[in-house]
């Protein structure tokens, strides 16, 4: 087992994981980086985002769901996502989520991606929700639970403000709004898997929360891999406008 790919894995995963959404009771274990096995059994019990890990592990011929590589195919995005059969991900996927309702994942053919904004956009049922008139509740869901990118602005001890672009809808259109400003975390209670945050730094946020420093790759990578699920939604529904900085 990767000790960094246990503790990537639970910098994106705290933040769903202490709001109750995924993964086991305790979130707070998932920021103890001397207990890596503990994060191993514990994202064996994701079993969204586990499912993916374990197909891009085995198409890469990688033995650990948890390598470095692998984690951050699932989460940020890198190439190991091109091995990836789309016809193949389907067939695992519906033997995995056979009772799962919603979403648009079992007519997505090519659009099927190991990916975090497949899931996100085309397995749970949100962008479905958002209809003609608009559904606040789904478009928040969808804005906080996708990785999104930002650049901090200030940092305020556990708190930082971030400079990001929620998503909007317009009733035909989904796309990246204005700027704004919000206020995350980055550590609770002293504890964080980040050595440090400061103004300048590009970040992935989840829900409330900063989960990772980026390169600039990585932020396009992110921004790019939701911009093709997004638009390929399909019906002239949903679109997107691509995000630049």
């Amino acid at each position: 087992m990767s000790a960094r790919g246990a503790l990537l894995f639970a910098r994106y995963a705290y933040p769903p994981n202490e709001l109750g959404y995924c993964g086991p009771a305790d979130a707070a274990a998932l920021l103890r980086p001397d207990a890596t096995d503990g994060i191993e059994q514990r994202a064996r019990e994701f079993e969204g985002a586990w499912s993916y890990l374990e197909f891009i592990a085995e198409t890469a011929g990688i033995p650990d769901p948890l390598d470095e590589r692998v984690v951050e195919a699932y989460w940020i995005g890198n190439d190991l996502l091109d091995r990836v059969d789309p016809v193949a991900l389907l067939a695992r996927m519906r033997e995995r989520f056979r009772g799962q309702l919603g979403g648009t994942w079992r007519e997505s053919g090519d659009r099927a991606l190991a990916h975090h904004s497949f899931q996100v956009f085309e397995v749970y049922p949100w962008a479905r929700l958002l209809g003609a008139g608009g559904n606040p509740t789904a478009l928040s869901v969808l804005d906080r639970c996708r990785i999104r990118t930002g650049l901090v602005l200030h940092v305020d001890g556990e708190a930082a403000t971030v400079r990001s672009r929620p998503l909007t809808w317009d009733g035909t259109m989904m796309s990246a709004g204005p700027w704004q400003e919000e206020a995350v975390r980055w550590s609770t209670g002293g504890m964080s898997l980040l050595d440090d945050l400061s103004p300048g730094d590009r970040v992935a946020l989840h829900w409330d929360w900063v989960c990772d420093l980026l390169t600039e790759e990585q932020a396009t990578r992110i921004e790019t891999l939701e911009a093709r699920q997004r638009a390929g939604l399909g019906d002239g529904v949903l679109q997107v406008h691509g995000t630049t900085w």
